[in-house]
């Protein structure tokens, strides 16, 4: 079987979990006997291919006003002018026409499409190729990929996202299986009626994650380690985390990991003003966990699968993370870590008090914390699932279309 993967990023360069995740999914079904190739973006130029760790790789570059993932902010009206071309952008299928036609393979995985546009399932669909599409954020329903507008989550599709994303509903009637990242985000796309005609699948992503250390003791009295890992932005919750760590009555410290955008990232160092609040930047996860008690996920929308309090949980840390999308497939309210709710603000306060006081309890979800996850560490278990997938999506493609 030969796979073409597709996705706006592909390594070295990484933006998230997903191209983590993907990378360890090419190589692994690599390992297993698949052909793969991998079709991404680059900020400009023609298409080229080289080899990153043993596996064929092609990049295209963007055909679109700017490269999206630059830190520079660009305007409003440069944004919308990016997103209106994005909704199906034939330049880009050009590319994707050519790879197909140059690689023909047996079926396309398509995983993050912003950049691409769904330009790619018409390119794919004319050929007569099978597609899996992998869900990994909001991206086919909101051009944010996140859902989140002003200060709070969407409930609903906004004018804008709706009118942006007007045939996309329809096109994907042309997808032959979709993978949800989790059974929340899954959920969001079949309740707006995406993907009527394809067979539906969970498939939780994975890390490489060695099984060192112990579970945390604390004993009481001792100061809480607090820690956050992730973007600095409003849309992860860092702010509340901060209000919420500057009431406390306490003794405990807060250490921030990773980067935001220069103004807010200032703005936040401002608002904390507190000598137990520590920022310090780009951290390696693994060091990170040696620094820290509990993790907190304080996400405002609704995190795909969330995979950093994976991470923490496979480290033995209990996680406290707001009640919302993938979150709750992860984290177990008083077996692993404890809820809060954005809707009640000072419900982070109280499980961060929780944690610190009762020292019985962090012990007992620090125990439990990496086996609650054994599952989804066993990357095994994501490549078969996959590849069942994919077959079931070849052999589909044999038989005659409804």
């Amino acid at each position: 079987m030969k796979i073409l993967y597709i996705n706006s990023l592909y390594a070295p360069y990484i933006r998230g979990g997903a191209e983590i995740s993907l990378k360890l999914l090419v190589e692994g079904m690599q390992e297993k006997g698949a052909e793969v190739v991998v079709l991404s973006m680059k900020p400009d130029g023609g298409l080229i291919k080289e080899n990153i760790d043993g596996v064929n790789v092609y990049r295209a570059g963007i055909q679109n006003g700017y490269w999206p993932y630059d830190k520079e902010h660009q305007p409003s009206y440069k944004r919308l002018l990016w997103h209106i071309k994005d909704r199906s952008n034939e330049a880009m299928g050009k590319y994707v026409r050519q790879v197909l036609e140059k690689e023909k393979p047996d079926v396309v995985s398509c995983h993050n499409l912003a950049g691409w546009s769904i330009a790619v399932w018409d390119e794919i669909t004319r050929l007569g190729i099978p597609i899996v599409q992998v869900l990994h954020d909001m991206y086919l329903l909101c051009p944010n990929s996140n859902m989140y507008k002003g200060d709070k989550a969407c409930e609903g599709i906004c004018l804008e996202c709706k009118l942006l994303r007007l045939h996309h509903r329809k096109k994907s009637l042309s997808v032959d299986s979709v993978v949800g990242i989790s059974k929340s985000i899954l959920q969001r796309f079949t309740d707006q009626g995406y993907f009527a005609h394809a067979k539906k699948h969970v498939i939780h992503n994975t890390r490489d994650i060695s099984s060192s250390g112990q579970p945390r003791i604390r004993k009481p009295g001792n100061p809480l380690r607090i820690g956050y890992l992730g973007t600095l932005s409003k849309i992860k919750g860092v702010e509340w985390l901060i209000e919420s760590f500057k009431s406390r009555t306490y003794q405990a410290s807060l250490t921030i990991a990773g980067k935001g955008k220069g103004d807010y990232e200032e703005e936040l160092k401002a608002r904390a003003k507190d000598k137990d609040i520590h920022f310090i930047g780009y951290t390696k996860p693994a060091a990170f966990f040696e620094m820290i008690d509990v993790l907190v996920v304080p996400s405002l929308w609704e995190e795909p699968l969330g995979m950093v309090a994976i991470e923490a949980l496979a480290n033995h840390i209990p996680v406290i993370a707001n009640h919302s999308g993938g979150l709750k497939e992860t984290v177990q309210e008083n077996i692993n870590g404890l809820f809060c709710y954005a809707s009640v603000p000072n419900s982070l306060d109280q499980a961060l008090e929780k944690m610190s006081n009762d020292s019985e309890l962090y012990n007992r979800l620090s125990s439990a914390a990496r086996d609650s996850v054994a599952d989804i560490l066993d990357k095994d278990r994501m490549l078969t699932a996959y590849q069942a997938v994919l077959e079931e999506s070849t052999n589909k493609a044999l038989q005659p279309r409804k």
